[in-house]
């Protein structure tokens, strides 16, 4: 009797303890699931976040590739030349898309005594133009900085030789010095090398063409201009010939030189200009030039 009471109440307490032990069980089960449950979430969201961010960042890519290509494209359509040079009166012919009442401004002897003022006349009436530039006036430092001043401005620099030498009365040799060591004086003071050659009194030989040429310069003559004439030499009255010269076409490249009633004219002369309808072309839009 007594043992099976014993035995009794050894079973009773056996069984409570394995229900204890079963409740316990249940609560960490619960307690797993939901902690299971919680990775689940946050690895969840991480992927969601991560391929958010993913697509941003491919769409960014793509947006940043569209722009590069978009500026690209600007850029070589602004780059492309709009006038080419035509030597029937050596003039500029529209191409594709440019207008075609434009003229091409030009001053030669610089930079003497009135390049700057003429530089300054121009760039605040938002002109373009080419300086074609000699060596003897580029002796001294005074007049180096000159010619960076007006490069500095944004004109382009032309090569007009040393000394302004007729190159059909020397040597072959000759020629070569008066273009090249005035090329290299240019590009010292300027950081470039000139991309325009006129000869003094437009008289080239074959000689100074293929050197031109071999030195990637475009060689130029002009269509008109009479400051270098007696009659003109008068800034009311070159204005009036600039301005009203049977002449002036479209295209035409118009000539003119470091004097002091030229520098007196320039004002009114591009006023003229600009009354009749003629804009002005950039050098930097002429083909061949680089």
């Amino acid at each position: 009797m007594i043992y099976a009471k014993f035995f009794f109440m050894a079973a009773s307490l056996a069984l409570l303890t394995a229900c204890g032990n079963g409740g316990e069980s249940a609560e960490e089960a619960t307690e797993s699931t939901e902690q299971q449950g919680t990775v689940e979430e946050t690895a969840a969201e991480t992927e969601e976040t991560a391929d958010a961010e993913k697509e941003a960042a491919e769409k960014a890519e793509k947006e940043k590739a569209e722009k590069e290509r978009a500026e690209a494209e600007a850029k070589a359509e602004a780059e492309k030349p709009k006038y080419k040079l035509n030597p029937a009166f050596w003039g500029f012919e529209p191409l594709e898309g440019a207008e075609a009442e434009a003229v091409l401004v030009t001053i030669d002897d610089a930079p003497d005594k009135h390049s700057l003022e003429m530089a300054e006349t121009l760039k605040e009436k938002d002109v373009p133009a080419i300086f074609f530039v000699n060596g003897h006036f580029l002796d001294t430092d005074e007049e180096k900085e000159t010619l960076k001043k007006i490069h500095d401005m944004g004109f382009a620099i032309g090569n007009h030789t040393e000394t302004h030498a007729n190159l059909q009365g020397i040597s072959k040799e000759q020629q070569r010095e008066e273009i090249l060591a005035l090329s290299k004086t240019v590009e010292e003071v300027t950081g470039e090398k000139p991309e325009f050659f006129r000869a003094p009194q437009g008289l080239n030989t074959d000689f100074s063409k293929e050197l031109v040429e071999k030195e990637g310069m475009l060689l130029m003559n002009w269509t008109y201009g009479y400051d270098w004439n007696q009659e003109y030499m008068d800034a009311s009255a070159l204005a009036d010939i600039m301005v009203n010269t049977e002449f002036l076409t479209n295209g035409a490249n118009l000539l003119m030189h470091d004097r002091e009633w030229t520098a007196e004219a320039l004002s009114d002369i591009i006023d003229g200009l600009n009354e009749k309808g003629y804009s002005f072309i950039d050098p930097a839009e002429i083909e061949g030039v680089k």
